[in-house]
């Protein structure tokens, strides 16, 4: 069984990606709730959408910033985003 990364994120609207899996399968994923209602100040600068946009793909993942961004490809996949951060 391989194992299931990002292949490609598409921006939609506001803090919206359409995400493509390594499986075929697509999830259209809505970060603003979490952004907006986390309080962590590491996510602040990604509640201005320029900040948001510059998420990058790297080794099968969604990134921002050198990692102060990710989430579980797998939570992604499910649509079900938590903060990871104490």
């Amino acid at each position: 069984m391989s194992v299931l990364s990002v292949i490609n994120a598409q921006h939609v609207t506001g803090h919206i990606l359409d995400i493509t899996f390594s499986d075929g399968h697509n999830t259209v994923v809505d970060f603003a709730p979490f952004i907006f209602s986390v309080g962590h100040p590491d996510y602040e600068p990604y509640k201005k959408q320029d900040n948001f946009l510059a998420y990058k793909l790297e080794d099968g993942n969604l990134n921002w910033d050198d990692y102060t961004m990710i989430f579980p490809v797998e939570d992604l996949y499910h649509n079900r985003l938590i903060s990871r951060r104490a």
